[in-house]
């Protein structure tokens, strides 16, 4: 998971894989079964969401469906940071999954505001 993807595409499959794979560190207790619940549903539904934005026919419609997306990561960004308080699941794993999180949301702001930019003028 460390090799750097440079399609967004990819990046959101690899980034929702790892929180799969993640989430088989967390204990199998409540907290762990509900945060990996929430985790997974959030990433994969970013991923999801950003293909769904590549089918877009509108500047309008590509902004919602993006804003979504970045909607997605910070959910599943504020459940790790949960999680690393309690120090739940792989410590490796989880601060590599924070970061990329982080930079996921990041570069998903930025296709918003790009398209925004490009819509005004």
């Amino acid at each position: 998971m460390n090799k750097k993807t440079y399609n967004f595409e990819d990046r959101l499959v690899e980034f929702a894989a790892a929180v799969i794979l993640f989430c088989k560190t967390l204990p199998k207790d409540r907290t762990g079964y509900y945060y990996g619940d929430q985790i997974m549903r959030s990433s994969g539904s970013s991923a999801l969401h950003y293909g769904e934005a590549q089918g877009t026919t509108t500047a309008k419609d590509f902004i919602h469906k993006m804003s979504v997306v970045l909607k997605e990561l910070k959910e599943t960004r504020v459940s790790l940071k949960i999680l690393d308080r309690v120090n739940y699941g792989d410590d490796g794993q989880r601060k590599w999954l924070l970061n990329e999180s982080s930079e996921l949301a990041s570069i998903s702001a930025k296709m918003i505001l790009n398209k925004q930019n490009e819509n005004e003028n």
